[in-house]
């Protein structure tokens, strides 16, 4: 069994188990014979931005559909927001705000009429009504356009404008599902930005999956997962810290020649790849001055690279997340997930 944090199984109606906002034990949704998740331990403490990282098929977003009660667990036990999925989850939707992969929005709609539609299914007092809207429209930089169709938006608009309909009625947590998907870096990074600002001010728990190694960075806690299964979890730099050596590039007049010289010299194995020749070692920097001591030619250049999320994805499974990504996952397809 796999565990983040230590779950607890304590349980008190409408209170998130000792500030635990999310909790998962022993956590499993299988297909016929295929576990998508299997046996799954999180504790989420309320309040913070915590991330699934993993390649497509991993068994993140089978995970946000058990944890929002969309999908039934077949084994194991969750409560969100204080209330267990299984046998409460009208308690449980009303505490929580979802942002899907792919996009639910009416694009025949306009801002306003998305939200006001929202509110009125969420039952938020008409008195206040045009408020809380207006307020959440302010806070995406969406109330000059709360007029305009949904079709007009770009596509940065529309998860802005979606991020807003989860969090219209001040959910305890809030689950993402992949919320930059499709984006192009400048409009992912506003996304973020926003996210920030409305975590500070609604203090609302962020749960996300994504397959972006740049963005698990913005995570205060992530965990690895792969083939269902929970492989690692901390912060990003207790995540990477893991890996424990910096990575060296080093490009000469020549590299095979200089990697005989490295490890006659100094016992080190380089790799050779177009970039230059690739060496590992704790502790990068005090290495480069032995390193150019070493070889005896012209070295272009040499860079030092500490430890990415990538690298401690490798360490932890054997292959990049962006091999894993291009591997056929053999899932059902969303129509049998039932």
């Amino acid at each position: 069994m796999n565990t983040v944090g230590a779950p607890s199984t304590r349980r008190r109606k409408g209170v998130a188990d000792d500030g635990v906002a999310v909790l998962a034990d022993g956590l499993t949704r299988a297909y016929g014979d295929r576990q998508a998740v299997s046996g799954l331990d999180l504790a989420v403490p309320t309040g913070q931005t915590f991330g699934f990282l993993g390649p497509n098929g991993a068994g993140k977003s089978t995970t946000i559909g058990m944890l929002s009660t969309l999908l039934r667990p077949t084994s194991g036990r969750a409560v969100v927001a204080g209330y267990d999925v299984t046998r409460e989850p009208h308690e449980v939707r009303r505490r929580i705000g979802l942002v899907f992969q792919e996009s639910t929005l009416d694009v025949d709609l306009t801002a306003m009429e998305t939200l006001r539609f929202h509110a009125d299914l969420f039952g938020i007092p008409r008195a206040n009504r045009l408020d809380v809207i207006m307020g959440m429209l302010e806070l995406v930089d969406l109330a000059e356009r709360r007029h305009a169709p949904v079709r007009t938006f770009s596509g940065g608009m529309r998860r802005r404008l979606e991020i807003a309909r989860g969090l219209l009625h001040t959910p305890r947590v809030l689950f993402l599902d992949e919320p930059t998907t499709g984006l192009d870096p400048q409009t992912r990074a506003a996304i973020w930005d926003h996210l920030r600002r409305l975590r500070q001010e609604r203090e609302v728990t962020v749960f996300l999956t994504t397959h972006q190694l740049e963005e698990a960075e913005h995570c205060d806690r992530i965990a690895i997962m792969d083939e269902g299964e929970l492989v690692a979890d901390g912060t990003p730099a207790r995540i990477k810290a893991v890996v424990g050596s910096d990575l060296i590039t080093v490009r000469t007049a020549d590299d095979p020649a200089a990697a005989l010289a490295l490890r006659e010299r100094l016992g080190l194995e380089a790799e050779s790849d177009p970039e230059g020749l690739r060496v590992r070692v704790a502790d990068g920097a005090a290495w480069v001055p032995r390193i150019c001591d070493a070889v005896p030619l012209p070295v272009h250049s040499v860079t030092v690279t500490p430890p990415t999320l990538d690298d401690a994805f490798l360490h932890h499974t054997g292959r990049t997340i962006r091999e894993a990504d291009t591997e056929p996952t053999g899932f059902p397809t969303p129509a049998s997930r039932r």
